[in-house]
């Protein structure tokens, strides 16, 4: 059963992503979701392709995705589905954005799918199995210090009105590390992290859809995941820290500091 669960996983993020990188530069109808926080008809096409596809093939299954109502189901079996992270980018032709696909078991995520379009990069992991970018396996880097460390954040649709901001954490960061990148779809960002691209990432007021396929891949690429107080971490949870391992206890030092 995990063969079947991690092909149609491949299988439905490969044809989203293929319809997502015919539409760059032909959005359609916006919306929006909150003040700067959108949603185009592309997000919905691409739920629609991947939840036809996951209810044809497990129909007792549950779905929670981005842009839809919760699907419940009587299956310990739980998809948390992103259509497209990151779609500021994508209504900007911006091209950093992906498909996140994610399967739970009793609440434990057990397989993780997040495809880059563009890049036509498909990061895979199977719990206890290892995680893999087009079939080859991956790892964390090996950076040993903060300041020779490359960061990923994000900051939260909700910054102009929440009191609790990533700008303090972002400030310390950037006196530390070598530098720190802001790219806008937190899905890859984990997906960098576990292949080395990124030394670590930190990010709050994240969703489940955001960050559950990610933090496997990154686990499964031998990295640490955890809250920002490094306790334990749910893709449930709002804030997020995932490092490569060697930097992991330095970045959680600053960022209980805020």
């Amino acid at each position: 059963m995990p063969d079947l669960f991690l092909r149609i996983a491949t299988e439905a993020a490969l044809e989203s992503g293929a319809m997502i990188r015919k539409s760059v530069g032909r959005t359609g109808k916006i919306s929006y979701k909150g003040r700067i926080n959108i949603v185009t008809d592309v997000d919905r096409r691409s739920e629609d392709l991947i939840i036809k596809k996951v209810r044809k093939a497990f129909p007792g299954h549950s779905i929670l995705s981005e842009e839809g109502p919760p699907r419940i189901g009587r299956s310990p079996y739980r998809w948390v589905i992103d259509p497209l992270d990151g779609t500021t980018n994508f209504a900007h032709s911006f091209p950093f954005f992906s498909v996140s696909v994610a399967l739970e078991e009793e609440g434990d995520v057990i397989l993780g799918v997040v495809y880059d379009p563009m890049r036509e990069e498909l990061f895979t992991a199977v719990k206890n199995e290892g995680s893999f970018l087009n079939k080859k396996r991956i790892s964390a880097s090996r950076t040993p210090a903060l300041r020779r460390s490359l960061l990923a954040t994000g900051f939260s649709y909700g910054v102009r009105e929440k009191k609790e901001t990533n700008i303090e954490n972002f400030k310390n960061f950037l006196m530390r590390a070598q530098g720190i990148r802001r790219a806008g779809s937190a899905a890859l960002d984990l997906c960098y992290v576990a292949c080395g691209r990124f030394d670590g990432f930190w990010e709050l007021d994240l969703r489940p859809w955001d960050s559950a396929a990610g933090c496997l891949i990154v686990r499964e690429a031998k990295g640490i995941v955890t809250r920002f107080d490094g306790t334990r971490y749910s893709h449930y949870d709002k804030d997020v820290l995932a490092t490569n391992g060697r930097i992991h206890r330095a970045m959680v030092k600053i960022l209980k500091c805020r």
